[in-house]
């Protein structure tokens, strides 16, 4: 998959000549309806030997419409994610447009005639609610008064689950819930976040569980508070693990909010690795504790239930 970055206005040199099927949307989450969209997009390319492009943003737009502070903005999928899910979709080419203020002021036929027609495209695909500036006039209904006969449009239905739309905004509240599998059944594929081990202050060691610290972007969207059954990769093994998102509460009040994994049957040093931690299954919110006898017991349970957890998805 080739990822081009642009900035606005672009050099028509940074756009490749092959004709495509341009697919439109942010996509946070690459979720079960983006999944759709992008697939129908696909399906035609393929029908009309077309190559698949799809365009997607480096930063939601609220940060330049509604001032939001880029480091407050947490996403259910980072810009890197983003381009693993696209690849595994079959997108030949990935845009990736710089919401840049300028950008974000051009007119809807603007748009359309330098980031559709000019990026060669002969199909456009969106979902159903997709627009490219006010609602009122740039949006899918008037998508083919600005096409004018030059390329295909192609809008695609909301997705459903259980009567109710697939949509990042419900990703988010069951993620807020604790409620993993709802969430991953929605996104297509279990819920993961990026990270880097760094060391911590080395308390689980003293308490017999060893926990690698993962340092994660303040842009990441975190499930709720609470400890989880997980898994963890580490090169290219998938380790089970049981995870942690607290302020380790028991130890002192005011502490830093931490991501943590104990990682069961594991002995090695891994600090300053790259992981991907999935958050498969909610066993617990996060409890301040008597002291540290009583917070090992239940440490102990709670490795049995990840255990548990793991043996039964087998």
């Amino acid at each position: 998959m080739q990822v081009i970055p642009i900035r606005h206005p672009y050099q028509p040199e940074q756009i490749p000549s092959d004709e495509v099927v341009m697919v439109l949307g942010f996509f946070d989450g690459v979720h079960r309806g983006h999944q759709k969209v992008i697939e129908t997009g696909k399906k035609y390319a393929e029908e009309h030997n077309l190559k698949l492009a799809v365009m997607t943003f480096n930063q939601h737009p609220s940060i330049v419409f509604q001032k939001v502070l880029p480091e407050n903005m947490k996403y259910l999928s980072s810009l890197e994610q983003k381009e693993r899910l696209m690849e595994r979709l079959g997108v030949d080419i990935l845009y990736v447009i710089e919401f840049t203020s300028a950008f974000a002021h051009l007119a809807p036929q603007d748009f359309i005639d330098q980031y559709v027609v000019d990026l060669h495209a002969k199909a456009a695909v969106s979902g159903f609610d997709y627009t490219y500036g006010p609602k009122d006039i740039a949006d899918v209904a008037h998508l083919p008064g600005y096409a004018k006969d030059r390329f295909k449009v192609i809008t695609v239905s909301k997705e459903e689950l259980a009567g109710e739309k697939i949509s990042s905004t419900r990703i988010r509240s069951l993620m807020e819930q604790g409620q993993m599998e709802e969430a991953s059944e929605l996104l297509g594929y279990v819920y993961e976040t990026d990270g880097t081990v760094v060391h911590g202050d080395a308390r689980g060691r003293l308490l017999g569980f060893p926990t690698a610290n993962i340092k994660v972007k303040s842009t990441v969207r975190l499930p709720r508070i609470g400890v989880y059954a997980v898994k963890i990769k580490i090169g290219e093994r998938w380790y089970v693990g049981m995870g942690s998102i607290g302020h380790n509460d028991t130890f002192g009040d005011g502490r830093e909010l931490t991501v943590e994994v104990y990682i069961l049957d594991f002995h090695q040093d891994i600090y300053g690795e790259q992981v991907t931690v999935r958050w498969n299954h909610y066993l617990r919110d996060q409890v301040k504790f008597n002291g540290a006898d009583s917070l090992i017991v239940q440490l102990k349970q709670d490795e049995q239930d990840t255990a548990d957890y793991f043996s039964q998805q087998n």
